[in-house]
């Protein structure tokens, strides 16, 4: 039994799709940002950090993991799934999903902060952090052209981590005209039924968009 500690973001949505995918057993915890649990000593004491995702391997002497792509990796090896064993793809599966860690998720987070949630319009920024969007997309339609997955011809993590991003690029403001690789990519990993449940586990928190904007700006100015 794996215990997810997790919330309706795409980090916490790449997860649970992994786990879907994967055939594990797991429970949800859904953390409310809006009470600030991701900061309370009991999940701290989870993740230093402060952040969701987390996951408790109960299986494995109750082993804490956290960080999108640490658990990936870890739930890969777990079970021997999603990450191929020659070393040279496996590496190639890693360079992607580094690529996400370190550029797709933070540029398009930056991109969703200061387009739909900071209290002052900042055109510079905004302009900063689409284009960067735009450009790494552009850079996964190129490898996608000659490749049906971002690291070859296998689904893998890499392929888990990018798409609940790549999927809200309309609200981060980044334009997707003329990729038709990326777009062809993004349309059949739709398809897939562990995609389908993950992106809903947990359920989005209705919340009307003064009030998300409220939680948003709590986090932008700790």
């Amino acid at each position: 039994m794996i215990d997810l500690y997790t919330a309706a973001t795409p980090n916490g949505f790449k997860i649970s799709i992994a786990l879907e995918e994967m055939g594990l057993e797991y429970r949800v915890h859904r953390l409310d940002f809006s009470n600030n649990e991701q900061k309370q000593p009991e999940f701290l004491a989870i993740n230093p950090n402060g952040r969701i995702p987390a996951i408790i391997d109960r299986d494995n002497d109750d082993f804490v993991v956290f960080e999108s792509g640490a658990i990936l990796l870890y739930l890969a090896e777990k079970t021997g799934k999603l990450l191929p064993a020659d070393p040279k793809k496996r590496s190639q599966v890693i360079q992607w999903l580094m690529f996400q860690m370190s550029g797709v998720g933070p540029m398009m987070g930056q991109a969703n902060v200061f387009y739909r949630y900071f209290p002052e319009k900042i055109p510079a920024a905004i302009d900063r952090y689409q284009k960067e969007g735009r450009r790494l997309f552009e850079v996964m339609n190129t490898q996608l052209a000659t490749h049906r997955y971002l690291a070859g011809e296998e689904y893998t993590i890499a392929d888990i981590a990018t798409w609940p991003w790549v999927r809200i690029h309309e609200w981060s403001g980044i334009n997707m005209a003329g990729l038709p690789h990326l777009q062809r990519w993004l349309d059949e990993l739709a398809l897939r039924p562990a995609c389908q449940k993950g992106i809903v586990t947990p359920p989005p928190v209705e919340m009307s968009d003064e009030e998300r904007a409220k939680q948003i700006q709590k986090m932008v100015t700790k």
